[in-house]
């Protein structure tokens, strides 16, 4: 009955959560950040994306600017989710560097700027393709 499937999922639901928590994939200590610009129903907006160093996607945010208050906000919503990183590669849009100072939990954090003509933020470039798409 309705009522025995209710009961059953009251009893075991927390404990099949937690099982599956535990089998989840631990997220890389590195994140990558670019962003791209796209347009959406004719606008100028970003597309900034997060990738850990395994290549898995952590976040994506569509905004309408590329300043300090926008790097900020993907900031906070990543730290949100996830566990401090150890280091964070990022292009050298100057958004991150600032949106870095103002958030104390990032002080500690390796912050690496890559050239993106060097090809060493390849692994967030090529990320986006599937998205924009």
């Amino acid at each position: 009955s309705h009522e025995t499937l209710r009961q059953w999922n009251i009893k075991f639901a927390p404990l099949l959560t937690e099982e599956l928590r535990h089998r989840e994939p631990r997220r890389g200590s590195r994140w990558y950040l670019d962003e791209v610009y796209v347009e959406v129903g004719g606008q100028k907006h970003w597309l900034w994306r997060a990738v850990d160093d395994d290549g898995a996607v952590l976040d994506i945010l569509l905004q309408e600017h590329r300043d300090t208050r926008a790097a900020r906000s993907f900031f906070l919503r990543l730290l949100g989710e996830y566990d401090v990183p150890e280091a964070i590669h990022t292009d050298k849009l100057w958004s991150y560097v600032t949106a870095i100072r103002e958030l104390p939990v990032l002080h500690a954090v390796e912050h690496v700027q890559v050239v993106s003509a060097a090809r060493c933020n390849n692994l967030v470039e090529q990320s986006h393709r599937p998205t924009r798409q």
